[in-house]
């Protein structure tokens, strides 16, 4: 277990972190169209055996419901929530107003990002805005929360509460620009970081001894992302047509070398083999499970990693800086 931290806000990702334990995060798309039941669906599956789950926004610019709806319905549902907000699509004002809505419902974690490039949606003439970008959000939440003011200047009468956090891709080009960039969303403010999802781990351990060189794993807590391959032609497409993804060749031989019908259980095999290696990396706080679509395999991989139950952590109260006990959330039968 790593040295504790006191904890600044009521997120339980940042408490689980904060107490050093290794946390666990998974995402959930919502979907496209008004069903909200299909988010029941993936927060049950999910509910007990992660500790927050990431609520994407717009993901491949495709149009989706409402990333700040979905979190609320989650919410409602017993889970934490990590909402997610890129620039792609609102100027700053709409950016604060979507901070406050988020808090306003207790809320208490946001992952902060630039967004796909439209090109990639199904809205393919619309108008990227980065009014800011996603630096400027992270610095733009810290200053609402740690200040109590907007980007004008104006006082907020209840400052957000939230556990800030960003992405980071240990394997985009050019590689050498990939540990300064981190140091700078850290200087802007993000306390948690998530990757993208980890295939070719001496590259991410090449990256890592970067950031440790530089201290940055003292600063911020980082969550290595993880995806488990369904079929080998995953493990190609993600190799060929996924930009910032690095997936080896030899990994995609084993995956076309398993008999079809086995290589959904090799694609776990390999993940539990990663997250096993992980684990040993100096720095790495936790996980982030990125099951896409495939949201019922996050219980066995959590299990088989050695990762449940996920532990009791108590409500910490920056009023009075004390924490009380609260029970983990009971895994849905």
């Amino acid at each position: 277990m790593r040295a504790k931290r006191t904890p600044r806000t009521s997120s339980r990702l940042e408490r689980i972190l904060a107490e050093g334990h290794m946390a666990v995060t998974s995402e959930c798309g919502p979907p496209r169209g008004t069903d909200g039941t299909v988010l029941d669906t993936k927060g049950a599956m999910l509910k007990g055996y992660v500790d927050v789950v990431n609520v994407t926004d717009n993901q491949t610019s495709m149009t989706r419901l409402c990333s700040l709806a979905a979190s609320i319905r989650l919410k409602q549902a017993g889970l934490e929530p990590v909402l997610q907000m890129v620039t792609r699509d609102k100027n700053r004002i709409a950016l604060q107003s979507d901070i406050l809505g988020a808090a306003s419902f207790d809320i208490n974690n946001i992952l902060c990002l630039s967004g796909d490039h439209q090109s990639f949606g199904d809205c393919k003439a619309g108008q990227n805005v980065h009014d800011l970008d996603s630096m400027q959000l992270l610095q733009v939440v810290r200053q609402m929360r740690d200040d109590g003011l907007f980007i004008g200047g104006d006082k907020i009468s209840r400052p957000p509460e939230m556990f800030i956090g960003a992405a980071a891709n240990p394997f985009a080009d050019p590689f050498e620009i990939r540990v300064p960039r981190l140091a700078k969303k850290i200087a802007a403010g993000a306390e948690f970081i998530q990757t993208q999802c980890i295939y070719n781990m001496d590259k991410f351990e090449e990256w890592m001894k970067g950031v440790r060189d530089r201290g940055l794993h003292e600063k911020t807590y980082i969550l290595a992302g993880v995806t488990p391959f369904k079929t080998a032609g995953m493990a190609k497409y993600m190799r060929s047509r996924v930009p910032g993804i690095d997936v080896p060749d030899e990994m995609v031989k084993r995956m076309s070398d398993t008999p079809k019908e086995k290589q959904a259980e090799e694609g776990i095999n390999i993940c539990l083999e990663t997250i096993e290696r992980l684990k040993q990396v100096e720095g790495v706080c936790g996980f982030h499970i990125m099951a896409i679509e495939w949201e019922e395999m996050v219980p066995e991989i959590v299990q088989r990693a050695g990762l449940y139950p996920r532990p009791e952590v108590g409500v910490f109260s920056p009023e009075v800086e004390e924490l009380t006990p609260e029970p983990a959330a009971a895994a849905t039968p």
